[in-house]
This record gives structure tokens, sequence and C-alpha cells, in this order.
């Protein structure tokens, strides 16, 4: 429970304008009246559908998730809502925090084997001092 307040104080930020010299908020945290904190609606500014679906494709191979989707507001506008709804087993805000660890270890495992792809190359590649026809 503290996990969540924790969270939506991280997430729950002022709305400024840029023009005022400081920030927006990227995360916030959307819930409807009445409903508990196993359905949430996350809004992410500044993303689009290269976080939305592979996120959304992280947290919905969690079987605790009932429902995980997201939409663009506007072609326009670089802010996506993530919804995510859950079985009842664990909140809504744990699992958004998993599906992001989760999709972060998987970047940086790619990244991890293109540099060493990399670098397996160019210990390969012949010197061209010692190339000849």
């Amino acid at each position: 429970m503290e996990d969540d307040q924790e969270l939506e104080r991280k997430t729950q930020g002022s709305k400024t304008s840029v023009a005022e010299g400081e920030r927006k908020t990227a995360l916030e945290m959307v819930q409807a009246a009445g409903t508990d904190r196993h359905c949430v609606t996350f809004v992410l500014h500044e993303e689009d559908h290269t976080l939305g679906n592979s996120l959304r494709y992280m947290i919905m191979k969690n079987p605790e998730v009932e429902f995980c989707g997201y939409t663009t507001t506007h072609p326009s506008e670089s802010k996506i809502n993530l919804r995510i709804q859950t079985r009842g087993g664990l909140p809504a805000v744990e699992l958004f925090q998993r599906g992001l660890n989760e999709l972060m270890s998987v970047c940086q495992h790619v990244l991890d084997k293109f540099e060493a792809s990399i670098k397996d190359y160019k210990d390969q590649k012949v010197p061209k001092d010692e190339f000849s026809f």
C-alpha cells in the first residue's frame, strides 16, 4: 500500500507550461471515482506507439493482468493512455512497474548483444595494411 502511495506521489506532479520555466509531468495516474487500485489508466506524456505497444506486450505477459491496452490521444499530440486492469491479486501500479522493468531488461539485453556483435565484427576485420590482391 505504501508503494502505491509513493508511486502516486511520484507520478502526480503539477502540470505546468514549459514557458513558465518548469517541466511538464511525464506520467499521470487516472482513476475513475469509485474504482479500486486494480484498474488504473496511466497517461504517458511525450510518448507514442513505440513505448505503448512494447509496454502493453510486456504487461500482458503477466497472468495477473486481465486487460492492458493503450491509445494515442491524437496524432498531433505525443501522449498515450495506457490502461491496466488486474484480476485482483496485484495492484495495477505494481504491474506497471514490473512491465517497465522487464522492458528495460529486454532493451539492455538487445543493446549488449548488439555491442558484442560490433566488437566481434571489428575483431574479425582484416587490417588494411595486411590486405593484398
